[in-house]
This record gives C-alpha cells, structure tokens and sequence, in this order.
C-alpha cells in the first residue's frame, strides 16, 4: 500500500510539469488502468476516480481519455465524452449522497488550471 500511494504522489506532481502535458493525456488515454487511483466509473471517453489529494470531504476528479489540453481545446467530436460526463456526473451525485449536500462540478482553466489536461473536480463538502 505504501508504493501504491508513492506511486501515486509521483505522479501527481509529474502531471504538474507543463512540459509533460502531452504524456498526461496518453497515459489517460492508453494506460490509465496503471493509474493507482480508486475509480469509480470508466468507460470508452472518461475516467472518474476519487481525487489522489484531496481539497474536500468528497473530491472526485473526471478526465477524458484522451489528450485535451483544456475546456478551450474541445470541439464537435467531443459530444460523446460531454454526455458521458454529465451522465456520470448525475449518477455519481445520486450513488454519493450529493443532492442534499450540495455539491460543485468544476473546471480550471487559464493561469488557475495547474495540470494541463482538461479534468473535471466534483466537490461537496
């Protein structure tokens, strides 16, 4: 358990590098089975896991499998990753217990974006 969560911490910080952005999104894209993390959906255009460190009581991260460097850098061809997303994002509010919470779905973008891969957080706290 300890290397998993070594691991885990290497490669959040590796995500950090903007130099590696491009190898973030293939290794969702092609290998984010290896990704030490704890998912809670997959399916052929996101990953959905609980945030490695996270900021709030409940800290769920969403991440297309594929290469995007940010919400600007969607298009057209992104329809079927956008439903899959708000599809996951309901079921995933409704499984945790979120609606009477309250809860937030957020994306960074710009100087506020730290990794440089578009991703998802859904928060409650």
């Amino acid at each position: 358990m300890a290397l998993a969560r070594w691991i885990s911490s290497l490669s959040f910080a590796a995500s950090r590098w903007r130099m590696l952005g491009g190898v973030v999104g293939w290794v969702f894209a092609h290998m984010s089975f290896a990704l030490p993390v704890q998912r809670l959906r997959e399916t052929a255009t996101l990953v959905a896991f609980y945030h490695p460190r996270p900021a709030h009581a409940v800290h769920v991260l969403i991440v297309p499998r594929r290469a995007v460097a940010g919400l600007q850098a969607l298009t057209l061809q992104d329809q079927d990753f956008l439903a899959d997303l708000f599809r996951v994002v309901q079921e995933l509010v409704s499984e945790l217990g979120l609606e009477e919470r309250g809860y937030r779905l957020v994306v960074n973008g710009g100087k506020y974006q730290e990794i440089p891969q578009l991703h998802f957080h859904l928060i409650s706290d």
